[in-house]
């Protein structure tokens, strides 16, 4: 019997994105999947959307916040109500392709992995291929997530029954590097790659993972305030992480 998948997205005004990022969960070739979507209060068409194809699948459930309350609580709530064994998160701009999770949960099976995840690319905000991919490690230990986020968070797995349930800390940025964190942290095992890209990733143009800056700012919080190193540690591993960002990740991106 196939194991059921739970697919966590939040959602804030996102009502250009939303339907491609519900379509390709519905054209998954496994079934026995969950979408949880935990919309944070947009002022867009975001939930009249979702509740459309709420209406047509039973298996697509919206939670509206009745404020806006942030990324970390929009994933948590969907994740504190959620029932299946595998957690699976797709962000409401991102796109998975059909056989994702057909593919990633045999593979997990047959591993025993307690985390997966794979390569992905990199597409627009109307949808067209910009030739990058991004490589999944084979083996990914927790003391190499340290250094540097190997895990896309639109294809990362985990699965609740071995790790059980992971939520995200209150940070405003990163939140997803926590979680896989957390995960590898937990599991006795590593995490293990698919090299086969399984999801599009949207690059959008307000982006603050474009920004070098912004993207230093919110590693040092992982660092000091979610693991709780004193600030001369943090200070060190920020210098490991740039060196890891700058020259090793590098040599997983592929410009097509």
């Amino acid at each position: 019997m196939d194991h059921l998948v739970s697919v966590i997205t939040p959602s804030y005004n996102v009502e250009n994105y939303i339907a491609a990022t519900i379509e390709s969960v519905i054209k998954q070739t496994y079934a026995n999947w969950e979408l949880l979507i935990t919309d944070d209060a947009s002022t867009d068409a975001t939930t009249q959307i979702i509740e459309a194809y709420q209406n047509k699948d039973p298996r697509i459930k919206l939670i509206k916040l009745d404020k806006n309350s942030g990324i970390a609580t929009a994933r948590n709530t969907s994740i504190k109500v959620s029932k299946g064994r595998f957690i699976a998160f797709l962000d409401a701009d991102d796109v998975w392709y059909p056989e994702k999770l057909d593919l990633q949960i045999k593979f997990m099976l047959k591993k025993r992995a307690a985390v997966s995840f794979s390569s992905y690319r990199h597409i627009n905000e109307d949808g067209q291929d910009l030739n990058i991919q991004v490589n999944a490690l084979e083996v990914l230990t927790y003391s190499k997530l340290l250094k540097n986020n190997y895990i896309g968070n639109l294809t990362g797995i985990y699965d609740a029954h071995q790790l059980g349930k992971i939520y995200a800390p209150g940070l405003k940025k990163r939140q997803d590097w926590c979680i896989w964190l957390q995960a590898l942290k937990q599991s006795t095992s590593p995490a293990f790659g698919i090299p086969q890209p399984l999801a599009n990733y949207c690059v959008r143009t307000n982006s603050v993972s474009r920004s070098t800056l912004q993207l230093l700012k919110y590693n040092f919080q992982v660092y000091h305030t979610f693991l709780g190193f004193n600030v001369l540690k943090s200070t060190l591993f920020m210098l490991r992480f740039l060196v890891e960002y700058f020259v090793v990740r590098p040599k997983y991106i592929s410009k097509l």
